[in-house]
């Protein structure tokens, strides 16, 4: 057995010296490493981890890396049934029986992806990063590579990366859309708009963008979270009441951008007679957190104990999932462009939250970024009924008692209505726009 495992590797060595890296969407994620670390490429399913892989690889080579220096080894593979992390050496020493100049004096980028077949992994990467000059990009499926594990196993060993599906600026990228520059053409900010649209309708999974009819994205969106469910959810964590699972995310899947009550969703179930715990449904939560399906922000106060006794706000990884899983295909516009906003804030926030003022306005997000600057964002998507125009600006000027320092912006679809006044420091700014301007630490 060791022998076909052996061939195997050698055979996946060969190829991948020779392989072409694709040419895809160029992600907008951080792929440096610090000496003695491991970047780990984490996220949910099918949002582009190992294209993320390729891509660091193409940037080394463009940077002049040689290519032999250079290695995908994905262990996802039927050949290599049965292979444990005794055997993972046999890896590393076959490519340097190829190579011996390079051994501990010429560094090498390894891209280990789907290692997380493999159990007992970690020790071997972090042996490896002590006694080889070596690179180590790792990457797996989400039921095994979750961001708590990764932090643990490694014991600071590793560096995250999260791969989320397209931000709009990608998105746009993949539709062949040039979005570089402040000043845009009236027919450039057209195609623009044009494009925000289908990002609206479409989401952000890369595969969607290829399918040509609503009804394959719907299906595949929601073999997405299937899979989601099923492998990294109930597997992984040994559930038996798959009623309830799928039941209550379905459940979640349509409460974008809203407040999440487990209490009344519990009190749903039980009127329905499906049988399962509040705490249960709680825990679940917390899988569908940990496997990168949505994400829930706290309410803003010094105090934990406020942030943890009262509701918080819920959002998916992607607003292409509240398409798929809408019981009548009708969503709220509004509720989608503020999840779309609170992902855009997610991936360069330290802490995100919401805001409930002294005056009972509620402010949709405050977001704290790593150099300490905050922004206080509010998101409506018509704004020329002047009732939810001065309702929303309200807020904002009510939020500044609390955190006097932060930018206050109100991000629209439309214009403000005739005769409506916009407070000094507050700034207006197109959805689109900002989700076009917005640079990644």
């Amino acid at each position: 057995m060791k022998d076909c495992i052996l061939q195997a590797v050698q055979e996946k060595l060969a190829d991948s010296a020779v392989m072409n890296f694709p040419r895809l969407t160029r992600r907008e994620a951080d792929g440096s490493l610090v000496p003695g670390k491991a970047r780990a490429v984490i996220g949910m399913r099918r949002a582009g981890k190992t294209s993320f892989l390729f891509q660091c690889l193409a940037d080394r080579l463009a940077g002049g890396t040689a290519r032999e220096k250079l290695v995908y080894f994905n262990f996802e593979d039927e050949r290599l049934a049965g292979i444990e992390a005794a055997d993972l050496g046999m890896v590393f020493d076959a490519y340097y029986r190829a190579h011996p100049s390079f051994r501990q004096k010429e560094t090498v980028t390894w891209c280990l992806d789907e290692i997380q077949v493999v159990s007992g992994w970690e020790a071997f990467v972090r042996r490896v990063l002590d006694s080889e000059k070596v690179e180590v990009f790792l990457s797996g499926s989400s039921a095994r590579m979750l961001s708590r594990e990764v932090a643990t196993s490694m014991r600071g060993r590793a560096l995250e990366t999260v791969i989320t599906p397209f931000r709009f600026r990608e998105f746009c990228a993949a539709r062949g859309e040039a979005v570089a520059g402040e000043l845009l053409s009236a027919a450039s900010r057209s195609r623009i708009e044009a494009c925000f649209d289908s990002y609206l309708q479409i989401g952000g999974f890369p595969e969607s963008l290829a399918v040509s009819t609503e009804r394959q994205r719907v299906e595949l969106l929601q073999g997405y979270v299937d899979s989601v469910l099923f492998r990294d959810v109930a597997e992984r964590h040994n559930i038996g009441n798959l009623v309830a699972l799928r039941s209550f995310a379905r459940q979640l899947l349509r409460r974008a951008a809203t407040l999440c009550s487990v209490s009344k969703l519990y009190a749903d179930f039980k009127s329905r007679g499906i049988g399962v715990s509040k705490e249960t449904l709680l825990r679940y939560l917390e899988h569908f957190e940990d496997a990168f399906l949505l994400f829930t922000l706290p309410l803003a106060a010094e105090s934990e104990r406020r942030r943890q006794v009262n509701p918080r706000k819920l959002y998916l990884v992607d607003h292409g999932l509240a398409h798929a899983f809408s019981a009548s295909g009708g969503l709220n516009r509004g509720h989608l462009i503020e999840n779309i906003v609170a992902c855009e804030f997610q991936r360069h926030s330290r802490d995100l939250a919401y805001v409930k003022t002294a005056g009972g306005g509620e402010v949709d997000f405050l977001a704290t970024r790593y150099d300490g600057s905050r922004t206080l964002a509010q998101v409506a998507s018509d704004l020329t009924d002047r009732g939810t125009f001065d309702r929303e600006i309200q807020s904002l000027v009510e939020a500044v008692e609390d955190f006097p320092d932060a930018r206050r912006v109100l991000l629209c679809e439309t214009s403000p209505p005739r005769g409506g006044s916009i407070p000094k420091g507050i700034e207006v700014i197109p959805v689109w726009r900002w989700l076009l301007d917005q640079q990644l630490d």
